[in-house]
């Protein structure tokens, strides 16, 4: 127990909490970590789980195993439901409730649908280990119907994937997707071909990746092309349904419909009884505190908060990092003796994508990387950023065997109770 009891309470263990957690350390505080689910994961590679790429294991780490040595800090799996801001607790979901005199609001976001919540049954968003597991289910099953049926529409459908969203994570998804079924599905069925899959990333915007500079822009469409992926740009979907999607004026019919779309931030704001911004953010002071309650922080994708050029700050793992970091240095400071307001400021690192096994793009602004040089280090990057030593192994050997065989080691279907 720290000396001062000074009670911090963090809500998030992803990327925004950890951070916080890690950074408090050596403080003078009394940390709670609460999360409804007990591991850390990796998003950035999420799309790897759910393409049969990575196992959970190798992109997921328990939270209580990260903090073991740390004495500090106190980890629940609960699921929060409130904030009294008076009585200073966060109330959980088995009815108990947490005191803080610090509380860190870390809870990330989940799909929006442009309320279009029906979509969400028929078009999965990736988020959770879970959303991952489900959509792997999803595709592998897709292949098994397909070498089942007699049907010609109903073997083309079950062939026929659809992303919508033309950001990083619907290029990722649709890159791999693409590579699984003409790479590493090929000669394994015997009434279908499985590259006969058709791949189709629908984005409403007038290109893909338009965060990115526009010559990277231009080569990953260019890239997804070449790989056989349809791009069909400027047509935002209208309706989606089991049996497929309609867009532009146009209906693809297919039993497998991603979203990659957008996001929608958790509940924190209704939590504090605030007014959130469209995104169902909370709108935050410049030093991430609550306005009116500045014990009160909201870091990563649950706030909203612009940079000193206008533009919001991105919804990006890295932004996260540092808004609890920041929360952290302000919380240190005041048990200090120094109240002082202290801006946060965003440095952006830069931007990355991979487009299949071969081509990516990196936009650190200062350097623009295309191409297999790109994908080798946003290879070298992601394995960086991985947690321990044991999962950078685990990941590197398995990015080298489908490099070098095309084969994917983590396609079994064990989640679920549908049969093909």
């Amino acid at each position: 127990m720290g000396v001062s009891g000074h009670r911090v309470v963090i809500v998030g263990g992803g990327f925004g909490g950890l951070a916080a957690a890690q950074a408090l350390r050596g403080a003078d505080v009394d940390i709670t970590l609460i999360d409804r689910r007990n591991h850390h994961l990796f998003q950035p590679l999420l799309y790897q789980v759910a393409t049969a790429s990575l196992s959970t294991s190798e992109i997921a780490w328990p939270i209580r195993h990260i903090l073991k040595h740390r004495t500090d800090v106190r980890t629940l799996l609960a699921g929060v439901v409130g904030v009294d801001k008076t009585a200073r607790t966060v109330q959980l979901d088995d009815g108990s409730s947490v005191p803080y005199d610090s509380l860190i609001l870390a809870t990330g976001a989940r799909h929006a649908y442009f309320g279009h919540d029906e979509w969400e049954q028929f078009a999965p968003g990736l988020k959770t280990l879970e959303d991952a597991t489900t959509i792997r289910r999803k595709l592998l099953l897709a292949f098994e119907q397909a070498e089942r049926t007699s049907d010609p529409a109903l073997r083309k459908a079950l062939l026929t994937f659809v992303i919508i969203g033309g950001g990083p994570t619907g290029v990722e998804l649709a890159g791999a997707i693409i590579e699984l079924a003409h790479t590493s599905l090929r000669g394994e069925f015997r009434s279908i071909a499985s590259d006969e899959a058709r791949v189709v990333l629908i984005e409403g915007g007038k290109a893909v990746l338009a965060n990115f500079a526009p010559a990277l822009s231009e080569y990953a469409h260019k890239a997804l092309t070449d790989i056989g992926v349809e791009v069909d740009l400027g047509n935002p979907a209208t309706v989606i349904d089991a049996e497929g999607v309609e867009y532009g004026g146009k209906r693809i019919a297919a039993k497998t419909v991603l979203w990659a779309a957008g996001v929608q931030a958790s509940p924190a704001a209704k939590w504090l009884g605030l007014e959130p911004d469209r995104a169902g953010r909370v709108k935050v002071e410049p030093d991430l505190t609550v306005p009116g309650h500045g014990e009160i922080f909201v870091v990563g994708d649950t706030a909203s908060i612009v940079m000193p050029n206008g533009k919001p700050v991105p919804g990006v793992g890295d932004a996260a990092k540092q808004g609890g970091k920041h929360a952290a240095a302000i919380i240190k400071a005041r048990l200090a003796g120094d109240n002082g307001v202290k801006p946060f400021r965003y440095k952006h690192a830069g931007d990355l994508a991979t487009i299949g096994k071969r081509a990516a793009v990196i936009d650190f602004g200062w350097i623009k990387l295309k191409g297999w040089i790109a994908w080798w280090a946003w290879g070298l990057a992601h394995i960086y950023f991985l947690i321990d030593t044991k999962n950078r192994i685990a990941v590197a050997l398995s990015w080298l065997w489908i490099y070098l065989s095309g084969q994917r080691s983590a396609r079994l279907i064990t989640q679920g109770d549908d049969k093909p």
